[in-house]
């Protein structure tokens, strides 16, 4: 048997402090590599991360604002970021040094790599030093600065309910025009947004004029002056009034108007409320635009709104055949639903709501016959063309009333309310607003098409039961599709306060 002695690895010295180390390149130890190069110079060792001690939130520059627990990945990512240098060399691992949780230090750990001399790696570890400083962040900034505005818009409509606003909320809200706002307050007629600038409230006022009919006039106050500097500060204040027309209304014209929109007849309904007031003649499906100059050139009151509804029984409906979009005239024979069994009192009227209503169906409408309106306008009316009803829409009886089984929610502006609007009976009458407001986006396809409605928590319960949570006899009820649906986060949005 052969013997293979094992080979001798071949040492040399160190060119600097003659120790025998193996061959490298640099011909130099480990030791004298460091003393001769800093791979980490140009890597600070101190630094500073900010920090809202109201939010929780760091600050990752320039201006987004983080939520992350101490010694978490995003915190150490935070951290990683904010050291310059790092991207020449090679990092290898990182990690936090356990500090007291009220020392305001943060501590980590780098191990890099970087290439020195010809084909020699040096590897190296360090520590960096992070001082946590507080500052607040935007949001913050604008909650706690509420009360020093610069400028304010006061928006009112002088109605008898809450449902525009809880509309036009929507459309705020979907838009983000409330980004800007320090306070959002809610009074007796309507609500008022704070701003710190003034270009942000002129932008609220454009952005209300763009999506509902609208007249703003503005005034401004002193609130000091500099005569050496010859400069002044003020307080604007932006009132915008919103057309008290409201869908579903029931609105008589004023003759010189009616005539310049196509000689409509003066009797119409209000059909749909964006920029421009959409209005609807029942009687013959004539529809115009009544734009905000018009009104306010010659304004008038609505003759009944919403809240004056009358539930009517369908007994018979024959389509008439002009159709007009989805709309089709029918005569329709109709009965109030308070006189069934006691009187055999009908009414045959006109509607355009022939594609809708079948015999049997339930029906909301104004009732003619029993009102006295105290209306110039309506005075002079033929009274051979005025009807003794008025068919709004279709009517679901016995319709749940507990929001918690809808699958879907909205989100609300955080607002701060006044001390009459905070009255149990203002309450009260705001709740019934609020549902009846849910009632018409699940009506209307076409409503709810502009604003963004969400999955509400137990949705995926409320679904898997099938119909348990409601009477089998609502199954005909109009909902809203599951793919009409937003999934409540938000990626990449940052959080807002102004919002829940």
């Amino acid at each position: 048997m052969e013997y293979h002695p094992e080979p001798v690895q071949q040492l040399i010295l160190c060119c600097s402090c003659g120790i025998a180390i193996p061959p490298n390149p640099a011909n130099m130890c480990e030791n004298c590599i460091r003393n001769e190069v800093d791979i980490t110079e140009g890597i600070p060792k101190q630094g500073t991360i900010h920090f809202c001690r109201n939010c929780g939130r760091y600050l990752q520059p320039p201006n987004y604002w983080l939520s992350c627990e101490l010694e978490s990945r995003e915190l150490l990512a935070l951290c990683v970021r904010k050291l310059r240098g790092l991207s020449k060399v090679r990092l290898i691992d990182a990690g936090f040094i356990w500090t007291e949780p009220h020392s305001r230090r943060i501590k980590v750990k780098l191990t890099i790599q970087k290439e020195v001399f010809a084909n020699t790696i040096l590897q190296q570890q360090f520590q960096v030093e992070f001082t946590v400083a507080n500052q607040q962040c935007d949001d913050c900034d604008r909650v706690m600065a509420k009360n020093t505005w610069k400028a304010v818009v006061q928006v009112r409509q002088k109605v008898s309910h809450k449902r525009t606003f809880l509309y036009l909320e929507q459309l705020i809200l979907k838009h983000r025009a409330f980004k800007n706002t320090t306070n959002i307050k809610e009074v007796r007629d309507g609500i008022d947004f704070y701003f710190a600038q003034r270009n942000h409230a002129i932008k609220m006022v454009e952005f209300f004029q763009a999506v509902v009919p609208v007249r703003s006039k503005s005034s401004e106050r002193l609130i000091s002056t500099d005569i050496r500097n010859n400069t002044s500060n003020y307080k604007f204040t932006y009132s915008v009034e919103i057309m008290p027309i409201c869908r579903e209304d029931l609105v008589c014209l004023p003759v010189k108007l009616a005539r310049s929109l196509g000689n409509i007849h003066p009797l119409v309904l209000c059909h749909r409320v964006g920029n421009t007031v959409s209005i609807l003649d029942p009687n013959t499906l004539d529809a115009a635009e009544i734009q905000s100059a018009a009104f306010w050139n010659n304004p008038f009151s609505p003759l009944m709104n919403s809240r004056e509804l009358t539930e009517f029984y369908v007994l018979d409906v024959e389509p008439l055949g002009p159709t007009r979009g989805k709309l089709m005239l029918a005569d329709v024979t109709v009965a109030r639903a308070s006189d069934l069994g006691t009187n055999d009192t009908t009414f045959l009227v006109r509607s355009h709501l022939g594609h809708l209503l079948n015999s049997g169906d339930h029906c909301l409408g104004y009732d003619l016959t029993t009102c006295n309106f105290n209306n110039d306008q309506f005075d002079q009316l033929d009274a051979g063309r005025i009807p003794d009803v008025v068919i709004v829409k279709k009517h679901y009886p016995g319709r749940r009333k507990k929001t918690k089984r809808r699958t879907w929610k909205l989100k609300t502006l955080t607002k701060e309310q006044d001390e009459l609007v905070a009255r149990k009976q203002d309450l009260k009458r705001i709740e019934q607003d609020y549902e009846l407001f849910l009632r018409d986006l699940e009506e209307d396809p076409e409503l709810r098409a502009n604003i963004n409605l969400y999955k509400a928590d137990d949705a995926r319960s409320v679904m898997t039961n099938g119909g348990t949570d409601m009477d089998e006899t609502e199954t005909d009820f109009p909902e809203v599709q599951l793919h009409e649906l937003m999934n409540e986060l938000d990626i990449n949005d940052e959080p807002d306060e102004a919002m829940q």
